[in-house]
């Protein structure tokens, strides 16, 4: 298990009120002499008196919102609640075959008893019972506990009479209740706009309520947007049954969000997931035969890492819109059942994927659920084949090489932060990697640049930045690159991997072996139709940029500490670096540029290089050369270092061939105030 050194905030922020009080359907106020919405005063509508005329209307007073009735026992009649009345619900509700409890917009019971009797107090509509729940977004109805403690109570329970692998008459875990039969189409009820919070009584150590527990319930029962927040065991339960269900939110339930067992087999459409405590992750558990339901969308997201999926004998499932964020693992065949069983877009379950999509499941959707919880992490891990954008509120961090296929898009919005989780060992294969033929579109601002960092915040600690293009090479078309066997190269000069704009990253350059390291930013053979500027290398262990061929072009770039070379080429690059800017303070380490291989005869327009430590300042390597104007050195001991006599004239500087004898120290060409975005100065 990671450890995580720092609080994490803010994913998504669902702080939402709600309003019970004086517009349920039935108590519904009409309109002030304004035309405005009534509200209550001192239990009197927009301020007036009871019965006085409004422009026409008549101004009724508000319900008394302080009254309460008990509920307790049983029913074997229809009964209706009354939205202005504050229910406290003592031991068990029953609503015996034949009867319908009807709870209008706006209800809210409240579960009370004494410590030890939680698993008593729970409502239940017994098979051949309804219950017909009628809240709305504006007035979802509620069941909740006195003490707002997750496990106060057991929760709504609904038995039905449709197909089970328990078989007929079978006798729940709780209560003794009896459920299932051969009726698939059987109709308990309907249910829409729902929150239920602080369920899952525990029963036994294997045994224990959940939020709503669904027994053999058939397909004529309705059942949408259901909030289920806060419960000790699972937010929603199938065993067994037809029913299917739409818009679902699960929070912070603490053993699974979803869970089936005994063959259920219907529908769960629009469902999202969040965890964001600690060692409570799974998403969905699913037992038993496989009865194949069907989920469409469903986003899942955890703060806290885990397993999203686990799967128990042969249980499976028809999966389409799968997201998955922040787990460590995805699937998990517990008893080792066929991947088969789970179908995700048409094909097999891959436990070794993360499943990371954009959300299929829009959050705003359910606005009308109260919860304040914040989560804000992610993990970007494995490889994705579709686009993908990141939210500048999530923190993400990154877990093992996650790789953008070729045809799809990164898209890393301004203000974002992805932070390298390396365990020790690993650092060599924790980096981001855009592929041939894929593409990044990295979208900082000067206000908000987007940071690649490594949490540890040593150098080293991380493989930064690796772009793959298929622009020419020396190296040839589909070499294997000297990282993780990475293809690039290839015959398209104005070959396009995508956009850079205000980019810092931080701490890379993890060591492969004694002559082979990653850098900052690593681009092989990455074409002149790229856009790269803006963008700060700071303390790597090996090089802040190095080009492996290709025709790109950078403009602004500032690099500090980077412990092997600042700017480094090889392959024949022949782009062009604009406004560049080399810091070296710390001892031994001093080279602003390095250049190998064939002449490429690249193009540096204002390179300021400054040193406190010496050193050489410029080295080219066999007959390797540049055309620079506006060069300034200043701090070095050694100019230019030509180590295996190249021709001076190989480098042009400022119109002439290049002489080691100068300094060319000079003012300033770059104003390092340009990079205070990257600074901080």
């Amino acid at each position: 298990m990671k450890t995580r050194k720092f609080v994490i905030v803010a994913l998504i922020s669902l702080t939402l009120g709600l309003n019970i009080g004086c517009n349920g359907d039935d108590n519904e106020p009409d309109p002030g002499p304004d035309g405005a919405a009534p509200t209550c005063t001192d239990g009197i509508r927009n301020g007036d008196e009871e019965g006085v005329d409004c422009g026409g209307s008549t101004c009724n007073a508000c319900p008394d919102s302080s009254a309460t009735e008990e509920l307790e026992g049983s029913t074997s009649e229809d009964v209706t609640l009354d939205a202005s009345v504050t229910y406290s619900l003592r031991g068990t509700y029953s609503v015996e075959s034949g009867a319908t409890l009807t709870i209008p917009a706006g209800t809210k019971i409240i579960a009370e008893g004494a410590e030890g009797q939680n698993t008593s107090t729970y409502i239940v509509i017994q098979k051949g019972a309804q219950i017909d729940i009628q809240g709305t977004a504006a007035n979802p109805v509620i069941m909740t506990s006195e003490d707002e403690e997750p496990g106060d109570w057991g929760g709504l329970v609904i038995l039905g009479d449709a197909p089970t692998t328990a078989g007929i008459d079978a006798v729940a875990e709780v209560g003794q209740l009896t459920y299932g039969g051969s009726n698939a189409t059987d109709d308990s009820g309907s249910i829409n706009y729902l929150i239920i919070n602080y369920a899952g009584a525990s029963i036994n150590p294997e045994s224990q309520f959940n939020g709503l527990t669904l027994y053999a319930v058939g397909s004529g029962t309705t059942i949408q947007n259901i909030a289920l927040l806060n419960g000790t065991d699972d937010g929603v339960e199938f065993f067994g049954g037809t029913v299917n269900a739409t818009n679902l939110y699960l929070e912070n339930n603490e053993d699974d969000a979803i869970d089936w067992t005994e063959g259920w087999n219907g529908t769960l459409t629009n469902a999202y997931v969040l965890h964001s405590i600690e060692g409570f992750s799974t998403a969905v558990e699913a037992d038993g035969e496989n009865g194949n339901p069907t989920l469409t969308n469903l986003t899942a997201v955890s703060s806290t890492g885990g397993t999203a999926f686990q799967f128990k004998i042969e249980s499976g499932a028809t999966i389409t819109g799968l997201s998955l964020a922040g787990y460590e693992t995805s699937f998990d065949f517990r008893d080792n059942g066929a991947l088969s069983n789970v179908q995700i877009e048409g094909a097999d379950a891959d436990p070794t994927e993360p499943y990371l999509a954009p959300a299929t499941v829009d959050i705003a959707s359910f606005d009308w659920v109260n919860s304040d919880t914040e989560v804000t992490t992610s993990v970007l891990e494995g490889s994705i084949t579709s686009d993908l954008t990141l939210d500048a509120n999530v923190s993400y961090f990154l877990s093992g090489t996650f790789s953008v296929e070729e045809g799809a898009t990164l898209t890393i919005p301004a203000g974002t932060t992805i932070t390298a989780d390396v365990e020790e060992g690993e650092e060599t294969s924790t980096y981001i990697v855009i592929q041939k033929g894929a593409q990044i579109d990295i979208q900082g601002t000067a206000a908000n640049p987007v940071t690649m960092t490594s949490i540890e915040e040593e150098p080293g600690n991380w493989g930064g930045l690796v772009i793959l293009g298929d622009a020419t090479t020396t190296a040839g078309i589909d070499a294997v690159a000297e990282v993780g066997q990475l293809i690039y190269g290839g015959t398209n000069d104005t070959d396009n991997s995508g956009t850079i704009n205000y980019l810092i990253i931080n701490y890379a350059g993890a060591s492969i072996n004694p002559e082979s390291q990653f850098n900052g930013l690593t681009l092989y053979a990455v074409g002149s139709g790229t856009t790269i500027e803006n963008v700060a290398l700071l303390n790597g262990t090996d090089d802040g940029v190095e080009f492996f061929g290709g025709t790109v072009d950078a403009t602004n770039v500032y690099l500090e500490n980077n412990e092997d070379d600042a700017i480094d080429w090889t392959e024949g690059w022949n782009g062009t670096l604009t406004n560049a800017y080399v810091s070296h303070t710390i001892e031994g380490f001093s080279t602003a540029v390095e250049a190998d291989g064939e002449n490429g005869n690249p193009t540096l327009v204002n390179l300021t290089a400054v040193s406190t430590t010496g050193g050489t300042a410029m080295q080219f390597k066999i007959e390797s050369g540049a055309t620079i104007t506006g060069l300034s050195l200043t701090g070095y001991e050694t100019s230019l270092d030509f180590r295996d006599g190249g021709a001076l004239s190989n480098v042009q500087i400022d119109g002439m061939d290049s002489d080691p004898s100068q300094s060319y120290e000079a003012d300033a060409t770059v104003d390092i105030s340009t990079f205070s975005w990257a600074t901080g100065n």
